[in-house]
């Protein structure tokens, strides 16, 4: 079956950097767009950073725009998420999802879009 397993969050005083990885197994990982969002309590799941099967498309939610790089490589069937200058609202638990998708160079930033997920990382930031 499909697994998603994201690693690399903790803890972090704001202005440093955190790398999120996504590992993907049960599936042919280039067939699919992958996407990052993030969750806070109380709060709806939320888009964060998204990118296309060939990688060379991806999207950014503008409070993470020039801070934030999303990658993926597909030989290792893995996603990456560069967080850097961090921020305390960057605090949340943040979810890698995957979408089936037969277009290839188009990226998605809607939860409803995603077929599958992982069971997320946390990331705090102090200030």
């Amino acid at each position: 079956q499909v697994q998603l397993v994201e690693s690399g969050g903790g803890f972090v005083q704001a202005g440093g950097p955190l790398r999120l990885s996504c590992a993907a197994s049960g599936l042919t990982f280039s067939g699919y767009a992958m996407g990052w969002f993030r969750q806070t309590p109380g709060k709806e799941r939320a888009f964060v950073a998204a990118i296309s099967r060939d990688g060379g498309v991806t999207g950014y939610v503008d409070s993470v725009k020039g801070r934030f790089t999303i990658s993926r490589d597909n030989a290792k069937n893995t996603v990456y998420l560069q967080m850097n200058s961090l921020k305390p609202d960057d605090t949340a638990v943040y979810y890698c999802a995957a979408n089936p998708t037969s277009y290839i160079r188009i990226y998605y930033s809607s939860p409803s879009e995603y077929d599958y997920w992982g069971q997320g990382t946390q990331v705090t930031v102090s200030s």
